[in-house]
């Protein structure tokens, strides 16, 4: 039986995380790529990739990974069951992508990394994308930023979206999905240890010299990233890493120790308490790109956020004028 049977994504989705979404299906543009990746998306080639290239998790392909697996989807309730795929990749990474057919790709160097309970908060998280419907989000990112870098404005008119700051929203989005995916993730483990511990490795961790790394430590280095907001230089210098002014590419994934600050927040609310005890929305909805979130309760927030990312863009285009 399932540990949370017919739980809903919105059940433990993090506020930043709906906020964002409704800022991104807010921007100009948005539309107009929903329709076009609608319309030009093919998933087939992908699913022939992945088939030719790397390995199908299943009964006989990595059971103890399938069993795991298969453990993840049960206690989110998810089915059908997306494909998983072993790559041979010595990168501690794994990422869930696909519109109608989604699948998710573990790297062989999570196998070699972690211990079975760590990869299975890898897996549940990974999960929690799906669950959430990030997948597709996701998807139309990748596919809008392709576009924008191979197809001529003329083919697509994808040429203004930049300045419109939907990449911009696309990137700010995908970053605070990542904190609802660690929630799923600690649902299933009901352990912040194990959840902790796999980031601590998956940022820097040894099989050599694991037993010289202390979870307290990066506890502690966590809440000394936390205190760097109290001089408003170091919040520019954040915002500039996150996207990509210093180093031309922008994140998409928050930095560790600001996850495990959230997740450590969350673990002891009232919210997660209630889901543990079987209190939490229960519902079976699909996601459609192009339609607009159900939840109308946080607009306000939404305007919020979307006013921030036009500050934030703004403050871009000076520091780049400053610059040149």
């Amino acid at each position: 039986m399932s540990k949370y049977p017919g739980i809903s994504s919105e059940a433990f989705r993090h506020p930043l995380d709906q906020q964002a979404e409704q800022s991104l299906r807010s921007v100009p543009g948005f539309d107009f790529v929903a329709r076009k990746f609608v319309e030009f998306l093919s998933e087939r080639p992908q699913q022939i990739y992945n088939l030719g290239n790397y390995i199908q998790v299943g009964a006989r392909q990595y059971s103890t990974i399938y069993r795991l697996y298969r453990e993840c989807l049960s206690d989110l309730d998810i089915s059908p069951e997306p494909t998983l795929f072993v790559a041979q990749n010595p990168a501690v990474n794994a990422y869930s992508l696909g519109k109608d057919n989604p699948y998710i790709i573990i790297y062989s160097g999570v196998l070699e990394l972690l211990t079975e309970a760590e990869i299975k908060v890898v897996l549940a998280h990974e999960l929690g994308h799906i669950k959430c419907g990030h997948t597709i989000l996701i998807q139309m990112a990748m596919w809008t930023m392709n576009a924008i870098a191979e197809l001529s404005e003329r083919t697509f008119g994808l040429g203004g979206l930049i300045s419109s700051g939907l990449i911009f929203a696309f990137f700010e989005w995908r970053r605070k999905a990542e904190l609802s995916c660690d929630r799923a993730a600690l649902l299933v483990m009901d352990d912040l240890d194990t959840v902790m511990r796999t980031m601590m490795k998956i940022s820097g961790g040894s099989r050599a010299y694991g037993h010289e790394v202390s979870m307290a430590e990066f506890i502690r280095q966590s809440e000394n990233y936390q205190e760097l907001d109290r001089d408003s230089l170091n919040q520019i210098y954040k915002f500039l890493l996150y996207n990509g002014l210093s180093s031309s590419t922008m994140l998409s994934h928050p930095f560790p120790v600001e996850r495990i600050h959230y997740l450590r927040e969350w673990a002891i609310s009232d919210q997660y308490q209630e889901i543990r005890k079987g209190n939490y929305v229960k519902q079976n909805t699909g996601v459609d790109v192009e339609s607009s979130p159900s939840d109308t309760s946080k607009s306000s927030q939404a305007d919020q956020l979307r006013r921030q990312i036009k500050e934030l863009q703004d403050e871009i285009e000076r520091i780049k004028r400053s610059e040149g």
